[in-house]
Protein backbone atom coordinates (compact mmCIF):
# COMPACT_ATOMS: atom_id res chain seq x y z
CA UNK A 1 0.00 0.00 0.00
CA UNK A 2 1.48 3.31 -1.07
CA UNK A 3 2.43 5.85 1.58
CA UNK A 4 2.99 8.80 -0.74
CA UNK A 5 0.69 10.77 -3.01
CA UNK A 6 -0.09 9.25 -6.42
CA UNK A 7 -1.84 10.82 -9.41
CA UNK A 8 -3.29 8.54 -12.08
CA UNK A 9 -5.38 9.12 -15.22
CA UNK A 10 -8.99 8.00 -15.64
CA UNK A 11 -9.23 4.25 -14.94
CA UNK A 12 -11.64 1.58 -16.16
CA UNK A 13 -11.80 -1.72 -14.25
CA UNK A 14 -13.52 -4.39 -16.31
CA UNK A 15 -14.61 -7.08 -13.88
CA UNK A 16 -15.59 -6.54 -10.25
CA UNK A 17 -14.40 -9.86 -8.86
CA UNK A 18 -12.23 -10.11 -5.76
CA UNK A 19 -9.07 -8.84 -7.48
CA UNK A 20 -10.85 -6.00 -9.27
CA UNK A 21 -12.38 -4.87 -5.97
CA UNK A 22 -9.06 -5.20 -4.15
CA UNK A 23 -7.35 -2.92 -6.66
CA UNK A 24 -10.28 -0.52 -6.46
CA UNK A 25 -9.81 -0.28 -2.70
CA UNK A 26 -6.19 0.74 -3.25
CA UNK A 27 -7.21 3.43 -5.71
CA UNK A 28 -9.66 4.88 -3.19
CA UNK A 29 -7.03 5.63 -0.58
CA UNK A 30 -6.89 9.33 0.42
CA UNK A 31 -3.39 9.79 -1.01
CA UNK A 32 -4.42 8.52 -4.47
CA UNK A 33 -5.93 10.93 -6.99
CA UNK A 34 -7.49 9.56 -10.17
CA UNK A 35 -8.12 12.38 -12.65
CA UNK A 36 -11.41 11.73 -14.42
CA UNK A 37 -12.60 9.12 -11.93
CA UNK A 38 -12.95 5.35 -12.01
CA UNK A 39 -15.48 3.27 -13.93
CA UNK A 40 -16.11 -0.33 -12.85
CA UNK A 41 -18.06 -2.82 -14.92
CA UNK A 42 -19.51 -6.17 -13.98
CA UNK A 43 -22.11 -8.51 -15.42
CA UNK A 44 -24.50 -7.61 -12.62
CA UNK A 45 -24.61 -4.51 -10.48
CA UNK A 46 -22.86 -5.30 -7.19
CA UNK A 47 -22.88 -2.94 -4.21
CA UNK A 48 -19.33 -4.02 -3.30
CA UNK A 49 -18.12 -2.66 -6.63
CA UNK A 50 -19.51 0.79 -5.95
CA UNK A 51 -18.61 2.15 -2.52
CA UNK A 52 -21.57 4.09 -1.18
CA UNK A 53 -21.19 7.82 -1.46
CA UNK A 54 -17.84 7.78 -3.30
CA UNK A 55 -18.29 10.11 -6.22
CA UNK A 56 -15.03 8.93 -7.81
CA UNK A 57 -16.57 5.59 -8.81
CA UNK A 58 -19.16 4.88 -11.49
CA UNK A 59 -20.52 1.32 -11.59
CA UNK A 60 -21.98 -0.13 -14.79
CA UNK A 61 -23.63 -3.52 -15.31
CA UNK A 62 -23.53 -5.24 -18.69
CA UNK A 63 -26.88 -6.95 -18.06
CA UNK A 64 -28.44 -3.46 -17.86
CA UNK A 65 -26.34 -1.88 -20.62
CA UNK A 66 -24.81 -4.13 -23.30
CA UNK A 67 -22.35 -1.35 -24.20
CA UNK A 68 -21.15 -0.87 -20.61
CA UNK A 69 -17.60 -2.04 -21.29
CA UNK A 70 -17.21 0.24 -24.30
CA UNK A 71 -18.62 3.17 -22.34
CA UNK A 72 -16.21 2.44 -19.48
CA UNK A 73 -13.04 2.46 -21.60
CA UNK A 74 -13.90 5.61 -23.57
CA UNK A 75 -11.52 8.29 -22.33
CA UNK A 76 -9.72 5.96 -19.92
CA UNK A 77 -5.94 6.27 -19.65
CA UNK A 78 -5.62 2.84 -18.01
CA UNK A 79 -7.94 -0.11 -18.61
CA UNK A 80 -7.62 -2.98 -16.15
CA UNK A 81 -8.90 -6.29 -17.54
CA UNK A 82 -9.88 -8.30 -14.46
CA UNK A 83 -12.16 -10.98 -15.93
CA UNK A 84 -11.60 -14.72 -16.16
CA UNK A 85 -8.97 -15.76 -18.75
CA UNK A 86 -11.52 -17.46 -21.02
CA UNK A 87 -13.45 -14.19 -21.28
CA UNK A 88 -10.47 -12.03 -22.26
CA UNK A 89 -10.43 -12.48 -26.09
CA UNK A 90 -14.12 -11.64 -26.51
CA UNK A 91 -13.84 -8.69 -24.13
CA UNK A 92 -10.83 -7.20 -25.92
CA UNK A 93 -12.54 -7.64 -29.29
CA UNK A 94 -15.56 -5.83 -27.86
CA UNK A 95 -13.64 -2.80 -26.52
CA UNK A 96 -10.92 -2.50 -29.18
CA UNK A 97 -12.71 0.16 -31.20
CA UNK A 98 -13.65 2.25 -28.16
CA UNK A 99 -10.14 2.64 -26.72
CA UNK A 100 -8.39 5.99 -26.97
CA UNK A 101 -5.05 6.05 -28.80
CA UNK A 102 -2.32 5.94 -26.17
CA UNK A 103 -4.46 4.06 -23.66
CA UNK A 104 -2.80 1.36 -21.55
CA UNK A 105 -4.53 -2.02 -21.24
CA UNK A 106 -3.37 -4.11 -18.28
CA UNK A 107 -4.42 -7.76 -18.04
CA UNK A 108 -4.75 -9.48 -14.67
CA UNK A 109 -5.78 -12.74 -16.36
CA UNK A 110 -3.41 -15.69 -16.01
CA UNK A 111 -2.33 -17.65 -19.06
CA UNK A 112 -3.15 -15.11 -21.80
CA UNK A 113 0.18 -14.08 -23.38
CA UNK A 114 1.10 -10.56 -24.39
CA UNK A 115 1.30 -11.55 -28.05
CA UNK A 116 -2.35 -12.61 -27.97
CA UNK A 117 -3.42 -9.48 -26.10
CA UNK A 118 -1.57 -7.20 -28.52
CA UNK A 119 -3.02 -9.00 -31.55
CA UNK A 120 -6.54 -8.25 -30.34
CA UNK A 121 -5.97 -4.53 -29.74
CA UNK A 122 -5.07 -1.53 -31.94
CA UNK A 123 -1.39 -0.76 -32.47
CA UNK A 124 -1.91 2.59 -30.75
CA UNK A 125 -2.66 0.87 -27.42
CA UNK A 126 0.02 -0.24 -24.96
CA UNK A 127 -0.42 -3.64 -23.31
CA UNK A 128 0.97 -5.07 -20.07
CA UNK A 129 0.40 -8.26 -18.09
CA UNK A 130 0.20 -8.29 -14.31
CA UNK A 131 0.06 -10.99 -11.67
CA UNK A 132 -1.09 -9.65 -8.28
CA UNK A 133 -1.66 -12.06 -5.41
CA UNK A 134 -4.55 -12.18 -2.96
CA UNK A 135 -2.98 -10.08 -0.16
CA UNK A 136 -3.94 -7.17 -2.41
CA UNK A 137 -7.21 -7.32 -0.45
CA UNK A 138 -5.35 -5.94 2.59
CA UNK A 139 -2.91 -3.75 0.65
CA UNK A 140 -0.01 -6.22 0.95
CA UNK A 141 0.17 -7.72 -2.54
CA UNK A 142 3.22 -8.69 -4.49
CA UNK A 143 2.46 -7.97 -8.14
CA UNK A 144 4.49 -9.24 -11.08
CA UNK A 145 4.46 -6.86 -14.06
CA UNK A 146 5.54 -7.55 -17.65
CA UNK A 147 5.58 -4.97 -20.43
CA UNK A 148 4.49 -5.63 -24.00
CA UNK A 149 6.31 -4.55 -27.13
CA UNK A 150 4.37 -1.28 -27.39
CA UNK A 151 4.80 -0.09 -23.79
CA UNK A 152 7.06 2.89 -23.10
CA UNK A 153 9.08 3.15 -19.86
CA UNK A 154 6.77 5.99 -18.81
CA UNK A 155 3.69 3.82 -19.30
CA UNK A 156 5.23 0.95 -17.35
CA UNK A 157 6.08 3.36 -14.52
CA UNK A 158 2.49 4.61 -14.50
CA UNK A 159 1.09 1.08 -14.18
CA UNK A 160 3.64 0.33 -11.51
CA UNK A 161 2.33 3.26 -9.48
CA UNK A 162 -1.20 1.88 -9.84
CA UNK A 163 -0.25 -1.51 -8.39
CA UNK A 164 1.85 0.06 -5.66
CA UNK A 165 -1.44 1.27 -4.19
CA UNK A 166 -2.05 -2.37 -3.12
CA UNK A 167 1.49 -3.51 -2.31
CA UNK A 168 4.85 -4.17 -3.91
CA UNK A 169 5.67 -4.55 -7.60
CA UNK A 170 8.33 -6.70 -9.27
CA UNK A 171 8.99 -6.08 -12.97
CA UNK A 172 10.00 -9.19 -14.91
CA UNK A 173 10.18 -10.23 -18.58
CA UNK A 174 7.10 -12.16 -19.64
CA UNK A 175 8.85 -15.59 -19.76
CA UNK A 176 9.39 -15.24 -16.00
CA UNK A 177 5.80 -14.28 -15.20
CA UNK A 178 4.55 -17.87 -14.95
CA UNK A 179 7.42 -18.74 -12.60
CA UNK A 180 6.58 -15.67 -10.53
CA UNK A 181 3.00 -16.89 -10.35
CA UNK A 182 4.22 -20.27 -9.06
CA UNK A 183 6.05 -18.48 -6.24
CA UNK A 184 4.10 -15.37 -5.22
CA UNK A 185 0.80 -15.98 -7.01
CA UNK A 186 0.31 -19.40 -5.42
CA UNK A 187 2.46 -18.54 -2.41
CA UNK A 188 -0.40 -17.48 -0.12
CA UNK A 189 -1.91 -20.97 -0.52
CA UNK A 190 1.39 -22.56 0.50
CA UNK A 191 1.49 -20.31 3.57
CA UNK A 192 -2.10 -21.09 4.55
CA UNK A 193 -1.43 -24.81 4.09
CA UNK A 194 1.50 -24.63 6.55
CA UNK A 195 -0.72 -22.75 9.01
CA UNK A 196 -3.36 -25.48 8.65
CA UNK A 197 -0.86 -28.25 9.29
CA UNK A 198 0.71 -26.67 12.38
CA UNK A 199 -2.76 -25.88 13.74
CA UNK A 200 -3.82 -29.49 13.29
CA UNK A 201 -0.64 -30.63 15.07
CA UNK A 202 -1.46 -28.30 17.99
CA UNK A 203 -4.97 -29.78 18.25
CA UNK A 204 -3.52 -33.30 18.28
CA UNK A 205 -1.38 -32.20 21.23
CA UNK A 206 -4.45 -31.35 23.28
CA UNK A 207 -5.20 -27.70 22.51
CA UNK A 208 -8.72 -26.67 21.56
CA UNK A 209 -9.18 -25.51 17.96
CA UNK A 210 -9.57 -21.95 19.23
CA UNK A 211 -6.38 -22.12 21.27
CA UNK A 212 -4.50 -23.76 18.40
CA UNK A 213 -5.62 -21.03 16.00
CA UNK A 214 -4.53 -18.31 18.42
CA UNK A 215 -1.14 -19.95 18.95
CA UNK A 216 -0.39 -20.64 15.30
CA UNK A 217 -1.93 -17.58 13.65
CA UNK A 218 -0.27 -15.29 16.16
CA UNK A 219 3.08 -16.99 15.69
CA UNK A 220 3.01 -16.78 11.89
CA UNK A 221 1.77 -13.19 11.82
CA UNK A 222 4.29 -12.10 14.44
CA UNK A 223 7.13 -13.88 12.66
CA UNK A 224 6.22 -12.24 9.36
CA UNK A 225 6.20 -8.83 11.02
CA UNK A 226 9.60 -9.57 12.59
CA UNK A 227 10.99 -10.57 9.19
CA UNK A 228 9.65 -7.38 7.64
CA UNK A 229 10.88 -4.99 10.32
CA UNK A 230 14.15 -6.53 11.50
CA UNK A 231 16.10 -6.26 8.25
CA UNK A 232 17.52 -9.74 8.94
CA UNK A 233 17.32 -12.65 6.51
CA UNK A 234 15.07 -15.64 7.25
CA UNK A 235 18.18 -17.75 7.87
CA UNK A 236 19.52 -15.25 10.40
CA UNK A 237 16.21 -15.14 12.26
CA UNK A 238 15.94 -18.94 12.24
CA UNK A 239 19.40 -19.23 13.77
CA UNK A 240 18.45 -16.74 16.49
CA UNK A 241 15.52 -18.96 17.51
CA UNK A 242 17.51 -22.19 17.32
CA UNK A 243 19.55 -22.76 20.48
CA UNK A 244 22.31 -25.38 20.08
CA UNK A 245 21.12 -28.81 21.23
CA UNK A 246 17.72 -27.31 22.09
CA UNK A 247 14.13 -28.24 21.24
CA UNK A 248 13.91 -26.12 18.09
CA UNK A 249 17.08 -27.65 16.70
CA UNK A 250 15.61 -31.12 17.22
CA UNK A 251 12.36 -30.14 15.44
CA UNK A 252 14.22 -28.54 12.54
CA UNK A 253 16.27 -31.69 12.09
CA UNK A 254 13.05 -33.57 11.41
CA UNK A 255 11.89 -30.96 8.90
CA UNK A 256 15.27 -30.96 7.16
CA UNK A 257 15.20 -34.75 6.90
CA UNK A 258 11.99 -34.41 4.90
CA UNK A 259 13.99 -32.51 2.25
CA UNK A 260 11.54 -29.61 2.09
CA UNK A 261 13.74 -27.87 -0.48
CA UNK A 262 13.01 -30.61 -3.00
CA UNK A 263 9.34 -30.61 -2.01
CA UNK A 264 9.03 -26.89 -2.74
CA UNK A 265 10.95 -27.31 -6.00
CA UNK A 266 8.51 -30.01 -7.07
CA UNK A 267 5.47 -27.99 -5.99
CA UNK A 268 6.51 -24.82 -7.82
CA UNK A 269 7.54 -26.87 -10.87
CA UNK A 270 4.05 -28.40 -10.93
CA UNK A 271 2.43 -24.95 -10.72
CA UNK A 272 4.69 -23.67 -13.51
CA UNK A 273 3.89 -26.63 -15.74
CA UNK A 274 0.17 -26.07 -15.24
CA UNK A 275 0.52 -22.37 -16.07
CA UNK A 276 2.20 -23.27 -19.34
CA UNK A 277 -0.53 -25.80 -20.13
CA UNK A 278 -3.15 -23.09 -19.61
CA UNK A 279 -1.24 -20.69 -21.83
CA UNK A 280 -1.23 -23.24 -24.66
Amino acid sequence: MTEHSVTLPRIAILGAGSMGRAILSGLLQPQVRVDGGIVVTNRRRRPAAHPCGDERVTALATEESPTANRLAVAGAGIVLVAVKPAMVPDLLTEIAGALDPGAIVVSVAAGVPLSRLEALLPASVAVLRSMPNTPAVVGRAVTGLSAGTRSSPEQVALVRRLFETVGRVVEVPEPQLDALSAVSGSGPAYFFFLVEQLTAAAVRKGFTPEQAAELVNGTFIGSARLLEQSGATPAELRIQVTSPKGTTERALAVLQSADLGSVFDSATDAALARARELAR
